[in-house]
């Protein structure tokens, strides 16, 4: 790339809800520096409803959307056209830096895309792991895959940045930023009105979806959760549903006629923050809301055997449960019931930031990105759509 001007163009790429999440702070910022960088918000559609919810909490819209996803289709189809679409439209575009979050396809595909076109990468929340290879899967072998292309990791808290160094990143690629997720959580909370509990019973919040749990890992959730509302006649359930059919298929005979357990189809990041806040505890394998409920000072029991975000482990507000129907049982109990075990769990403490972690990666791109051509003669976001990407 050419070092005339003053102008980065950055290709943001998300995919899926919780990527729009965490980038859309990402996104704001480099919005607010106009003299260094041009923007472009590069959509693949993975997740199709979900994806356009998120963008539209922060008031985003992508320049280009790639709408790759189809019914049924497999990893390896979506990864094959992911990696054909995001490679054409960086030919196209011609970004200076392409900047990726997280573990997705989506993540994964177009850091390849990008390496093989010689843009550099930049990798917001880089140096998650578990250590093993198929949990969570694909996504703890996507984030491997990521830290050999990647130029730059902007890695969340401590632990992640030891990780890559310990796999042999230069260290001088690593920052320590905090992970976004804090700082859209705090962005949205602040523009929250009145969330007082619509009723005296306690609210569960449920989330889970993940593929090593597909079939009977969620089943013995479903089942679980059955016996928590009979033995229990003051709590209620919230579940936002996952898309995925497999899931859907499962959940909806076994909880979809009990009056305690409100299923519904995914909410707004906004009715999710809203609900974290009302609620008494989480119940989630999910990676993103480990890391949101503990700022609420929520409890949170994972249906999983390992994590990738070890650190509120360590801090005490979430606990590793897995997926076993007796022990989710007990475990939810044990925080219904001892006061103390709750108020243990309870406290605010939040390992992930202080909400400022996109302002520090992009003032690490302000000091280190290529800068394009003068900015006259490139394209403006607002020209970049789905129909410019076969423009020369």
């Amino acid at each position: 790339m050419s070092e005339l001007g003053n102008i980065s163009r950055v290709v943001v790429v998300v995919g899926t809800r919780p990527e729009t999440i965490k980038m859309g702070p990402v996104v704001l910022a480099l919005d607010a520096r106009p003299e260094r960088f041009e923007r472009i918000l590069l959509s693949t559609g993975q997740h199709r409803e979900m994806l356009d919810q998120a963008l539209e909490d922060f008031g985003l819209k992508p320049d280009s959307d790639l709408g790759l996803m189809t019914a049924g289709q497999s990893l390896a189809g979506l990864t094959a056209a992911v990696v054909t679409a995001v490679a054409r439209a960086i030919d196209e575009l011609r970004p200076d830096v392409v900047l990726v979050q997280g573990d997705t396809t989506t993540a994964m595909v177009a850091a390849l895309a990008a390496f093989y076109a010689g843009v550099p990468v930049g990798h917001v929340e880089a140096g998650l792991r578990t250590g093993n290879r198929r949990q969570p899967f694909p996504e703890e072998i996507n984030r491997r895959l990521i830290s050999s292309l990647a130029s730059w990791h902007y890695a969340p808290t401590q632990t992640a940045v030891d990780a890559l160094i310990r796999e042999g990143i230069d260290p001088a690629s690593v920052m320590l930023t905090g992970n976004t997720v804090v700082d859209a959580l705090l962005r949205i909370s602040a523009g929250l009105g009145d969330i007082s509990p619509a009723t005296d019973r306690r609210l569960l919040l449920v989330t889970a979806h993940r593929r090593e749990n597909l079939g009977e890992p969620i089943q013995e959730l479903c089942l679980a959760l059955l016996d928590i509302v009979r033995r229990n006649p003051d709590v209620e359930i919230v579940y936002p549903v996952h898309m995925n059919p497999r899931v859907r298929e499962t959940v909806f005979p076994l909880l979809a006629d009990q009056p305690r357990i409100q299923l519904t189809d995914p909410v707004s990041y906004r009715t999710l923050v809203t609900l974290m806040k009302r609620c008494y505890l989480v119940l989630t394998d999910s990676g993103g809301i480990q890391e949101e409920a503990p700022v609420f000072g929520k409890p949170v029991l994972v249906m999983r055997d390992v994590t990738e975000r070890p650190e509120a482990v360590t801090a005490g507000t979430v606990k590793i449960v897995g997926t076993d129907r007796a022990l989710i049982v007990a475990e939810t109990e044990r925080l219904l019931h001892d006061a103390d075990a709750y108020a243990a769990m309870a406290r605010a403490v939040s390992p992930y930031g202080d909400g400022r972690a996109a302002e520090r990666i992009i003032e690490h791109l302000s000091e280190r990105a290529p800068r394009s051509a003068p900015f006259g003669t490139q394209l403006l976001p607002s020209e970049v759509g789905r129909d410019s990407l076969s423009r020369k």
